[in-house]
């Protein structure tokens, strides 16, 4: 399997629902770091898993509409925790929409993960298979 990875930054704030979030039910601020991991198990023509280029531009125009935004306050959200689990599917679902799209070129892409990192002691990965 061939793996090819781009990384990115983002800064939020929103607050939780629940008793069990404890003091995260009020307004907080989380910056993460994102990778996104595109899979194949062949090199395109070019031997590329995906144009690194387009990969880095897909990841940071799904982020950029959330960077420096209270999520509280996004229709996209509305009713939600926006845990870093859900984020991460999240942008998996984005950038997937992008790959079906052909948004991302002809590669041929067998799977996505995108891991969201708050810190260097806690992340949450989405991973699955395209198509």
């Amino acid at each position: 399997m061939f793996r090819l990875t781009v990384r990115d930054r983002v800064m939020i704030a929103h607050s939780f629902r629940g008793e069990i979030f404890g003091p995260a039910q009020q307004t907080h601020g989380a910056t993460y770091i994102i990778d996104a991991e595109f899979r194949s198990k062949t090199l395109d023509a070019h031997n590329l898993v995906i144009d690194i280029g387009l990969a880095h531009d897909a990841l940071h125009n799904v982020l950029k509409q959330i960077n420096y935004q209270n999520l509280d306050q996004l229709t996209a959200f509305k009713g939600q925790n926006t845990t870093t689990e859900f984020l991460a599917q999240w942008v998996w679902r984005q950038i997937a929409e992008q790959i079906a799209d052909g948004k991302l070129g002809d590669h041929p892409l067998c799977g996505l993960a995108i891991t969201l990192k708050e810190s260097d002691v806690a992340w949450a990965v989405y991973d699955s298979p395209l198509g």
